[in-house]
């Protein structure tokens, strides 16, 4: 049976996998609602677990070390109560080489290394070059299908990734090239940004570790 989250901790997780954001974007992020949201944001931040800033017209929400922590908390406990810790690591190691896989393509988006010069912007003049890499996101796409419905079966917050990584693509396809690494829009590579994150926040890693699954 699909664990369902408590709103609390949803929000402090949308706070956490999406970075920095406004209080519409991320009761969006769940499906909660924005007035319930705003409350429990309002909470957070008397707690010491959030603060918010902003930069030029930007306002937003971001965690503190102490929120950070208590979302740790909250996702271990929640891991234990759902138990799908195997799962996830299961996943999660699955996962890896598809994310270097990723990181490649958009790597080879944003450049195309030329005879005097291996960090050549792409300028997408090269049609075979781009081709290669749309091919390859495909690829990745019908790979993160069954991974992506083995944490949407466990968890249910967990659930969402691929139908955003697919739509991504098909934006792509349809002839938007942002949307394969853009950071303002929902990209391919954005959405597998926040899964990558969502993944060691709930398995307790830290990303800036070597990857592991222990």
């Amino acid at each position: 049976m699909t664990h369902e989250s408590e709103f609390g901790l949803l929000v402090l997780h949308a706070v956490r996998i999406t970075g920095f954001a406004d209080t519409p974007a991320l009761a969006r992020r769940f499906g909660l609602d924005a007035g319930e949201t705003a409350e429990a944001l309002l909470d957070a931040e008397a707690r010491g677990w959030v603060t918010r800033s902003g930069f030029a017209d930007i306002q937003g929400w971001s965690l503190t070390g102490s929120g950070r922590a208590e979302n740790e908390r909250e996702l271990a406990a929640e891991l234990i109560r759902a138990g799908a810790r195997d799962c996830v690591r299961e996943v999660y190691a699955a996962f890896l080489p598809l994310n270097a896989r990723l990181q490649r393509a958009c790597t080879d988006w944003q450049l195309r290394p030329t005879a005097t010069d291996r960090l050549a912007v792409n300028d997408h003049a090269d049609p075979a070059w781009d081709g290669a890499v749309l091919d390859e996101l495909a690829a990745i796409d019908v790979a993160l299908a069954p991974l992506a419905r083995r944490l949407g079966d466990v968890l249910a917050r967990l659930r969402g990734y691929h139908p955003r990584f697919s739509a991504a693509r098909r934006r792509v396809l349809a002839g938007d090239r942002g949307w394969v690494d853009r950071t303002d829009v929902d990209s391919c590579h954005r959405v597998w940004f926040e899964l990558h994150e969502d993944l060691i926040a709930t398995l307790g890693l830290d990303r800036r570790a070597p990857d592991r699954t222990h």
